[in-house]
C-alpha cells in the first residue's frame, strides 16, 4: 500500500495579483519560487512606472496657491501673474484636491464655471481647454465637464507649481 504525498494549499495576494496553489510540498515550494521570481519583478517594474499622486504632498505643494473656504476652492494667485492655461489648471487642480479631501462635491467643472473663473470669453476658454485636453493635462467627461488628469497633476507638481511659486516671489 502506497502512502499519498502530503499536499499544501497556498493562496498569495499581493496588491491586485492573486495566485493559489494546491500541490505536494515540493511542487508548492517550486511554484512559490516561480511566482516570486517571475511575477513580482515585472509587477514591481510596472508599479514604478505607474503615476501615483501623493495627496499629502500635493496639498503641501499647493500651499499659498490654493485655499479652501466654506464657499469652496479659491486661488490665492493674482490673475495677472499667471497664464490662462495655468489659471484653468489651478482651478481643475483645486477642485480635484478639494474633492479628494471631502471639501468639494465633485472633481469636475463645466466650461461655463471655468469661463467665469477665468474671466475671459467663451471662445478663449474653449480654446484653452482644448489645448489642455490635447496635451493630456485635462479630460472632458461624457457630460461635457472637465477634470484634471493624473498626468496633469504630476506635471503640475513637477513643473507648473514651482514656476508659479517663482512668479509669486518675483
Amino acid at each position: 500500500m502506497t502512502e499519498k504525498p502530503e499536499k499544501a494549499e497556498v493562496h498569495i495576494k499581493y496588491k491586485d495579483l492573486e495566485k493559489s496553489f494546491y500541490a505536494t510540498l515540493e511542487e508548492t515550494w517550486l511554484l512559490l519560487n516561480k511566482f516570486f521570481s517571475e511575477f513580482l519583478p515585472s509587477f514591481e517594474i510596472a508599479n514604478k512606472l505607474w503615476l501615483n499622486i501623493d495627496l499629502q504632498q500635493l496639498a503641501k505643494d499647493c500651499e499659498g496657491i490654493i485655499a479652501f473656504s466654506p464657499e469652496g476652492a479659491n486661488l490665492l494667485v493674482p490673475k495677472n501673474k499667471i497664464t490662462d492655461n495655468e489659471t484653468l489648471l489651478l482651478w481643475l487642480l483645486a477642485n480635484y484636491l478639494g474633492h479628494k479631501l471631502g471639501i468639494t462635491k465633485s472633481d469636475v467643472l463645466s466650461k461655463e464655471e471655468l469661463q467665469a473663473k477665468l474671466g475671459k470669453s467663451s471662445k478663449i476658454t474653449s480654446t484653452r481647454l482644448g489645448e489642455l485636453v490635447k496635451s493630456d493635462f485635462a479630460a472632458k467627461t461624457a457630460d461635457e465637464k472637465f477634470r484634471i488628469t493624473t498626468f496633469g497633476i504630476a506635471q503640475m507638481q513637477k513643473e507648473i507649481l514651482p514656476k508659479i511659486k517663482t512668479k509669486l516671489s518675483a
